[in-house]
């Protein structure tokens, strides 16, 4: 009876040495002073200072952030109607095709993505003009069209599991379709959408695929900057800006659960209050 549980406990171990021990060497070889990554040469923080120094590495995180923002709010906004579309007009025409084409990029491989993005947009060119040249404006839609996919889906699913009687209500009570969608529908479906909205904003700020389909000259994104680098081997200011980064993502993960944790005692203290007003 006691070997089961040993047993578990040690393949979890297991997997999260294989997971975070390849982390935990990378962000201690990113204070190496050698410049070969994988040779220690003593304790050195001299490549964060160069990282800060360079202005390519910052242009690439800026426009990361640029594309990860905008695509993100965008892909909340079209992800929520059609997650919102799903779940409470159960019967439309053409409600098969539409949620069909809502699941596909979910399984659909990103390469075949990324080609069709760019033969749509090469496509586009030909015939309107327009783009004249792939960049910022073209990353940024072809990041909204599949991140979107995943807010439709994260929606969807609370939205199944809202108790819809809340809406009939405040329907009853005179309120408008729009009045009920601004002041029930959405303050209840709030945690999906910001939930939503992180992962479309991680999707497009780590993507490399469908980026290099949908990129030209001059507009380098973050990944795609790594990934160039890496393929001449790994220097420690590679390491030095995979270690901000993780620190960075933990850090966010911390003050999200520290929020959310708050979010909750808050709201059991006010139904305990109620409930003693009621009482």
């Amino acid at each position: 009876m006691t070997r089961r549980p040993v047993f578990l406990i040690t393949v979890l171990c297991f997997g999260f040495a294989f997971f975070y021990i390849p982390i935990l060497s990378m962000m201690v070889y990113s204070f190496n002073d050698s410049r070969l990554a994988t040779v220690w040469g003593g304790f050195s923080t001299r490549w964060y200072a160069s990282l800060f120094s360079n202005r390519q590495v910052g242009a690439a995180l800026l426009l990361s952030v640029q594309i990860a923002l905008i695509s993100a709010t965008m892909a909340t906004i079209l992800g929520a109607m059609a997650g919102i579309a799903l779940a409470r007009f159960r019967k439309f025409r053409g409600r098969t095709i539409f949620s069909g084409m809502v699941t596909a990029p979910l399984i659909m491989p990103e390469v075949i993505t990324g080609i069709s993005l760019l033969m749509f947009f090469i496509m586009l060119a030909q015939i309107t003009g327009w783009p004249g040249q792939r960049g910022f404006t073209t990353i940024t839609l072809a990041h909204i069209t599949f991140s979107m996919v995943f807010v439709t889906t994260v929606v969807h699913a609370r939205m199944s599991q809202m108790d819809r009687s809340i809406e009939e209500a405040a329907m009853d009570l005179g309120s408008r379709p729009w009045q009920v969608l601004k002041d029930v529908t959405l303050p209840v479906i709030s945690p999906a959408l910001v939930s939503g909205w992180l992962l479309a904003f991680t999707i497009s700020l780590d993507d490399v695929v469908i980026t290099s389909f949908t990129t030209g000259p001059g507009a380098t994104t973050l990944p795609l900057l790594i990934w160039s680098k890496v393929k001449l081997g790994v220097t420690p200011d590679i390491n030095a800006l995979a270690t901000l980064i993780v620190v960075t993502v933990g850090l966010c993960v911390a003050l999200a659960g520290w929020l959310m944790s708050r979010a909750e005692r808050r709201r059991l203290a006010e139904e305990r209050l109620a409930y003693r007003a009621g009482g």
